[in-house]
């Protein structure tokens, strides 16, 4: 269950309005809003890392691991089409809505001795690919395919005369959030038709609001705000990590 974009903009008005501390507009709130979620979302990555290298426990609601793993999976997209073109290019973006943030494994429909067969794609650098090519024992075939990341959001698959059935699966990131208003005799007033929720793990609503009081603060030269709610979040986050 994604977090309501809404439910998030008035406990942020409302607690940085609570002594008159500034107004923050709904062009400023949509900006500092799409900046936490991307900011929270990333930070999922350097937790994974970390609580990796630490005992786990057999509880699976408490185990950090867990529960990241359960958070990024909102995230995860399976068996998703690339857009294929002649030296075995493949464009991610032109098959896909969302935008990619790790790619993870890349697969090849093909038929071997009369048998439709998925292969996977072994990743390599451009240096590796090199050495590959270079080699009649190593030289990528349909059986045995491999790929370079071309761009951010290219592959180029070996060899070179795959250019169909290729899948792949990734990370994709959130999509931009946004808090739709209508003006009314000067006053924004929320429109749902026209909002975009926050994709984040509903358990994150919390960090979201006092994350983006953090950056309000600055934007709107408070720095007790920010104080305030940067405490918050800090404390908030260790104990998460406890």
């Amino acid at each position: 269950m994604a977090v309501n974009i809404n439910t998030v903009y008035l406990r942020v008005l409302a607690i940085a309005n609570k002594e008159q501390r500034g107004y923050i507009t709904p062009q400023e709130f949509n900006t500092l809003a799409n900046q936490a979620q991307l900011d929270i979302f990333e930070q999922y990555f350097y937790d994974l890392n970390q609580f990796l290298r630490l005992p786990g426990n057999d509880t699976i609601h408490a185990d950090p691991v867990d529960m990241l793993e359960e958070k990024i999976e909102i995230f995860d997209k399976f068996n998703q089409t690339v857009a294929m073109s002649s030296g075995g290019v493949g464009d991610l973006t032109n098959s896909n809505a969302n935008k990619i943030y790790r790619l993870g494994a890349v697969y090849n429909r093909t038929s071997i001795n009369g048998v439709t067969t998925i292969v996977e794609a072994e990743h390599l650098n451009k240096n590796e690919l090199r050495q590959y090519l270079n080699s009649p024992l190593t030289s990528p075939t349909v059986k045995r395919p491999v790929y370079i990341k071309t761009t951010e959001t290219a592959i180029q698959i070996f060899p070179t005369s795959i250019t169909a059935n290729v899948t792949c699966n990734f990370i994709a990131k959130p999509s931009d959030v946004y808090w739709g208003y209508n003006i009314i005799n000067d006053e924004a007033l929320y429109n749902p038709t026209t909002s975009i929720n926050f994709e984040l793990h509903e358990s994150e609503e919390t960090d979201i609001v006092f994350k983006i009081l953090a950056m309000a603060g600055i934007t709107i030269k408070d720095p007790q705000l920010y104080q305030i709610a940067a405490t918050e979040e800090a404390k908030d986050n260790q104990q998460e990590k406890q």
